[in-house]
C-alpha cells in the first residue's frame, strides 16, 4: 500500500514556496523536447492535482514561458530563474515538480525513465 507523505519545495533563493502531498516519490522523469533537454531537470513522474498541491507562496516572484503550440506554461522564478513545476494550458493547476526542488529528495538518486517530449 502506498504511503502518502507532504512534501515541500523552494526555488534556489525561497521566494517561491510550495507544498504538496503525494504517494511516497520513489521515481522520477526527464523529458527530451526542446526546452527540458535544456533545463535537465528530474520532474516528478505523476501531475499533482490542485487538491494535493497547496501553501503556494510568491506567486509575485513567478513568471511563466511558452513556447511552440503553447501547451505547458513553464514556471520559473524571476529572481533565481530556477523552475519549480509546470502545468499544462489545458489543465491548469495539475503539477509537474521539479524533484531537485524538493525538500529531502536527492532527484539525481531515483529510478529516472525518459519521455519522447519531441514527439508530441
Amino acid at each position: 500500500m502506498p504511503r502518502t507523505k507532504t512534501y515541500r519545495g523552494r526555488c534556489h533563493c525561497g521566494s517561491v514556496r510550495f507544498k504538496f502531498t503525494s504517494d511516497e516519490i520513489k521515481a522520477g522523469l526527464r523529458c527530451n523536447c526542446s526546452i527540458c533537454i535544456r533545463k535537465g531537470a528530474v520532474m516528478s513522474a505523476e501531475f499533482i492535482s490542485p487538491e494535493r498541491f497547496n501553501a503556494l507562496e510568491g506567486t509575485e516572484a513567478l513568471s511563466v514561458y511558452r513556447f511552440g503550440d503553447h501547451d505547458v506554461n513553464h514556471y520559473f522564478c524571476k529572481r533565481c530563474g530556477i523552475y519549480p513545476f509546470h502545468d499544462l494550458t489545458k489543465k491548469p493547476g495539475h503539477y509537474r515538480v521539479n524533484l531537485g526542488c524538493i525538500d529531502d529528495i536527492d532527484s539525481l538518486a531515483l529510478v529516472v525513465s525518459v519521455v519522447d517530449g519531441r514527439s508530441f
